[in-house]
């Protein structure tokens, strides 16, 4: 359902700056609309767009190219979340989940706001706005040690600096996935968010899916033309438009937190959250199906390029 601007949302962290000079990818806009045959014998069928993608081939969170490749980790306070948590760049770490190396996000909270350390990773650049952005997210129902109850937040969104106050305020939030539910609820949601800059500073659309998304999945969407598509596994799930259409560039995020405390069981009991990220992809003023976009990321795979931006974002 849409829930109106009035209802619970989240706020993400605040970029400290916008940065200058960097130009937006807005304009220029290339559909790419392929059909079954053409897909399926054209192995780099939207090769010839620019396109940023990165596999995570990282050491650790120290690792000096995690940041010349244009990734910022988080550390320090502030929101959102539990007012007294923290960030923390340590929290992120590159292990192998399933077979494949992936960006992981840790969280541990033991039930207090001293004790509750998140997790963040955005792009330096702020100028991601019209094409079609792809990760596969494993996403968790359950802590992987510790109690179970927190109201964990794991997300892949991407955001303006600005102030929502600022008409030309942008956010897309691709998949927020609370599986404790949060905001006052416990049952279990993920959603898509739109949101609109300036009138009353929280003016969104949102839609949500209540049901679980534990495990793998591939979560996309495509800004053009007006419309912010979200998918799930190829599923459409929702179309935002009108004045919750993006007006300026944003960073790609991750992040996993904690809405609240009220979900954790047992204080002083330490609970371990984790979100991995297979791969993250984007294509700058392309709309592709899905069957395109990993079409291309396994031609970077097999070709042994496991970081390509030529996106510039």
């Amino acid at each position: 359902m849409h829930l109106a601007p009035t209802t619970r949302k989240r706020r993400r962290a605040r970029r400290l700056s916008i940065l200058a000079g960097v130009p937006l990818l807005a304009a220029g806009l290339t559909t790419v609309v392929l059909g079954q045959a053409d897909a399926a014998t054209t192995p780099a069928a939207a090769a010839a767009g620019p396109a940023l993608f990165d596999d995570f081939r990282y050491s650790s969170a120290s690792d000096a190219n995690l940041r010349s490749h244009g990734w910022t980790l988080r550390n320090g306070g502030g929101g959102p979340g539990v007012s007294g948590a923290s960030w923390s760049s340590g929290n992120i770490s590159f292990p192998t989940v399933d077979g494949n190396q992936v960006l992981q996000l840790k969280t541990t909270t033991d039930g207090s706001a001293a004790g509750t350390v998140n997790s963040e990773i955005s792009r330096s650049a702020e100028n991601a706005l019209a094409g079609t952005y792809v990760a596969r997210i494993k996403f968790a129902d359950k802590p992987v040690s510790g109690p179970n109850g927190d109201h964990v937040v794991q997300t892949f969104f991407a955001i303006s600096s600005v102030s929502t106050c600022d008409p030309s305020y942008s956010e897309a939030d691709f998949s927020e996935y609370l599986p404790n539910g949060g905001y006052g609820g416990t049952a279990t949601f993920n959603s898509q968010t739109s949101w609109a800059g300036g009138g009353s500073c929280r003016d969104f659309v949102e839609k949500d899916e209540n049901r679980s998304f534990d495990g793998w999945h591939t979560i996309m969407a495509t800004i053009s033309g007006g419309h912010v598509k979200y998918y799930a596994d190829g599923t459409l799930l929702a179309d935002h438009s009108g004045a919750y259409y993006p007006r300026r560039g944003m960073s790609i995020d991750f992040n996993q937190w904690i809405q609240n405390l009220t979900g954790h069981c047992c204080a002083g009991r330490v609970s371990v959250w984790n979100e991995s990220v297979d791969y993250v992809f984007f294509a700058p003023n392309q709309v592709l199906t899905q069957a395109q976009a990993v079409q291309q990321v396994t031609g970077y795979r097999n070709a042994g390029q496991y970081y390509v931006n030529t996106a510039g974002v």
